[in-house]
Order: structure tokens, then C-alpha cells, then sequence
């Protein structure tokens, strides 16, 4: 079975930055890629940024210009540098793992929080 581990959340003042980092382990397939979304109290969980099954990226139209995605896949890792953080980008941020092209399977990490304060 998969396992993500997620670090790099904490508290920061709006302004700041972060960097979250995501562990794949015990992945037995090569076509895969990973992203990273987040959710909100009261909200559904929301792509932030992923690599596509092309391998380019894609993000959400409120990180752009912001928010950096990029890997490291001899180790099996994605990482996500959050820079000019808002109160709004307060959420948890979980780690995601998906088969290429198609999503036969999809898996999930335990999420880290991310607090931004104004």
C-alpha cells in the first residue's frame, strides 16, 4: 500500500512563506504523478497544484504566480513552495499520488496544517 508523509505546515503571518515537502513510499508501479490540494473547514478539498500525466504542471488560478511545484522523483518526492501567503490559503494540505493516464488509483496523505495569519 502507498503511504504519503506530508511536513513543512505550520503558522505563518500573511507575507511569509512556506515550503511543504510529500514522501511517497512503497509505490510498486512506474506511471504516476503527484499534486497537492487542501481544503478548508466547512469546504470541499480543492486542487492546489499537481504534475499532469505529460509531466507539465498545473495550479489553481488563486496560487499562480505564488505557489511552485516540483519533485524530486528519484526519491519519490513532490514538494510545494508557498511564497506571499493570504489568510486565505489557510488549510490542510494533503499530499496526493495518482496512476497515469488514467486514475485507476489514488492515494492520499495524512495532510499537514497550514495557518496564515493576517
Amino acid at each position: 500500500q502507498v503511504q504519503l508523509v506530508e511536513s513543512g505546515g505550520g503558522l505563518v503571518q500573511s507575507g511569509g512563506s512556506l515550503k511543504l515537502s510529500c514522501t511517497a513510499s512503497k509505490v510498486t508501479f512506474k506511471n504516476y504523478a503527484m499534486g497537492w490540494y487542501r481544503q478548508a473547514p466547512g469546504k470541499q478539498r480543492d486542487l492546489v497544484a499537481s504534475f499532469t500525466s505529460s509531466g507539465s504542471t498545473e495550479y489553481t488560478h488563486s496560487v499562480k504566480g505564488r505557489f511552485t511545484i516540483s519533485r524530486d522523483s528519484a526519491k519519490n518526492m513532490v514538494f510545494l513552495q508557498m511564497n506571499s501567503l493570504k489568510p486565505e490559503d489557510t488549510a490542510v494540505y494533503y499530499c496526493n499520488l495518482r496512476t497515469i493516464p488514467l486514475v485507476t488509483r489514488s492515494y492520499w496523505g495524512q495532510g499537514t496544517q497550514v495557518t496564515v495569519s493576517s
